[in-house]
């Protein structure tokens, strides 16, 4: 049984008081997403420790980054932070489906809250594991050799840009879980980012391939970003001279913006349609 929609109209107060209602809604929401974290303390580790078992096996096992100017772990840590910003996405989609799934979503929307308040608090809550998943990460990189050399500011630079990717992919985890409908699906979903994390210059330069194949990981976004991200560090790059690589800090801005304009009204709509 679908369960109402109820919209709440603040008092007094004007625009003051419908802010302060959306920020108290969304940061209980958010909360909720964190309290989660203490109950499934396994599952937060998993989400940190898997990408840096893939950095540490691709920089002593299978061998990222060479054929790369310099140590070919500058190289492939700021790939993998790339990486990391796509990966993790199978945490979002699955805890949206079991809300969904349990009735939780629906029972939410018939409270005296900001319908919008249930996404803000899980793309919150996600930003600051991504958050976290950096930190983590950069440690690790920075045990097996990787530094970065442009200072402070070109560093917190690179974050920004990890972060935004991570924003904007966040919003197509949070449609396609609500399209999915199922936490049984998720796997299913999740076998489509594989090919779109290695389809890019994360471990490879695109030099190293074949034309056409360079030509097309040139122009994803992650690869836009991964290179954006090695410039501002100061690590090589594996330039090749394309437009793509000669602008990535331009399109390592202008794809998550596309991304995020395209799925975050089809993710607010859908979830504005659920239980009609």
């Amino acid at each position: 049984m679908s369960a109402a929609t109820t919209t709440v109209v603040p008092g007094p107060g004007g625009a003051a008081s419908r802010l302060g209602w959306a920020l108290a809604d969304s940061w209980t929401m958010t909360r909720r997403e964190l309290a989660h974290w203490a109950r499934r303390p396994v599952a937060v580790l998993v989400n940190l420790v898997f990408p840096v078992m893939l950095l540490l096996m691709f920089t002593y096992l299978v061998g990222g980054g060479r054929g790369v100017p310099g140590d070919p772990t500058e190289y492939l840590v700021p790939g993998m932070l790339a990486l990391t910003m796509a990966f993790g996405l199978e945490a979002t989609m699955l805890a949206v489906t079991q809300d969904l799934g349990k009735g939780v979503i629906d029972r939410f929307r018939s409270m005296p809250m900001l319908p919008g308040a249930v996404l803000v608090g899980r793309s919150a809550a996600d930003m600051l594991q991504s958050v976290l998943s950096l930190a983590v990460m950069t440690g690790v990189g920075y045990a097996v050799g990787w530094r970065w050399h442009n200072g402070a500011a070109a560093a917190l630079g690179a974050v920004g840009l990890l972060l935004l990717l991570r924003f904007a992919m966040l919003w197509v985890g949070i449609h396609l879980a609500m399209v999915a409908g199922k936490p049984e699906m998720v796997t299913a979903v999740q076998i489509l980012v594989w090919p779109v994390g290695f389809l890019s210059n994360v471990f490879a330069t695109p030099a190293s391939m074949p034309g056409w194949l360079g030509a097309v990981v040139e122009w994803n976004p992650m690869s836009a970003t991964a290179t954006a991200v090695r410039e501002l560090f100061g690590n090589p790059g594996g330039a090749t001279g394309s437009w793509a690589a000669e602008h990535a800090g331009l399109l390592a801005v202008l794809w998550p913006v596309v991304i995020i304009a395209v799925f975050f009204p089809l993710a607010v709509g859908k979830f504005a349609r659920l239980s009609r």
